[in-house]
């Protein structure tokens, strides 16, 4: 059977506000940030809020530089890609706890964990909704997804030097890459990554952003 999960309540306090801004949840009616116009990431961001899939923490802020936990991550992504179950055929109705030890069956984030872990999503079965993601971390489950879809092309490419490359974690070596080559991730003005640092609300956007125009300009093949 298929099975989908309603997210909770929109009547939550401003904390909760906060945590439940990426989840596609509609906070109010659309209107400008005032925190954003300082951030290289404003156009991202209010692009994004067109499209409805972030909203600001309030009426008029965006909050661009506070980090996201892993499960606003997730969440993020599969709003991006507009993943779901409705293809997923299942014995029994799944619960998060199926897959994630220390998840809660009952949080906001349990569909979202139950959708990635059934489309390419590499999170480990201790995964922590918590810890907060880092910009290497973010970027590789953000190519995982998009990989399993079938939206990014199969070639060779010639790998991008940075000036921190060896502080990437050699696991993401591939998917990190082939985000830079596509455009899809950044370098910034020194050229360097940062891989370990804690990725911001901004810069989540700005990538997410890239990664959808990307696959505006490079739309997979149809199925016939």
């Amino acid at each position: 059977m298929t099975f989908q999960r309603k997210l909770m309540s929109t009547t939550v306090s401003s904390v909760a506000v906060l945590i439940l801004s990426f989840a596609g949840q509609s906070y109010a009616a659309l209107e400008s940030f005032d925190d954003v116009s300082n951030t290289t990431a404003k156009d991202s961001i209010i692009a994004l809020q067109e499209k409805g899939i972030i909203q600001g923490i309030s009426h008029s802020k965006f909050s661009p530089d506070t980090t996201l936990t892993g499960a606003q991550s997730v969440q993020l992504i599969v709003n991006a890609l507009n993943l779901n179950l409705s293809a997923i055929s299942f014995v029994k109705m799944p619960e998060v706890t199926d897959y994630f030890t220390i998840a809660k069956n009952d949080a906001w984030y349990a569909n979202a964990l139950i959708i990635a872990s059934v489309h390419g999503f590499d999170l480990p079965t201790d995964f922590d909704p918590d810890h907060k993601m880092t910009r290497e971390e973010f970027t590789h489950q953000f190519i995982l997804a998009m990989e399993h879809q079938g939206q990014l092309p199969k070639f060779k490419m010639a790998p991008i030097q940075f000036k921190d490359d060896t502080e990437l974690n050699s696991s993401y070596q591939g998917t990190v890459q082939r985000a830079l080559v596509l455009g899809i991730a950044k370098l910034d003005a020194a050229d360097k990554f940062h891989p370990k640092a804690e990725i911001t609300r901004a810069e989540a956007a700005e990538l997410t952003q890239h990664a959808l125009e990307y696959l505006d300009a490079h739309p997979a093949p149809a199925i016939e």
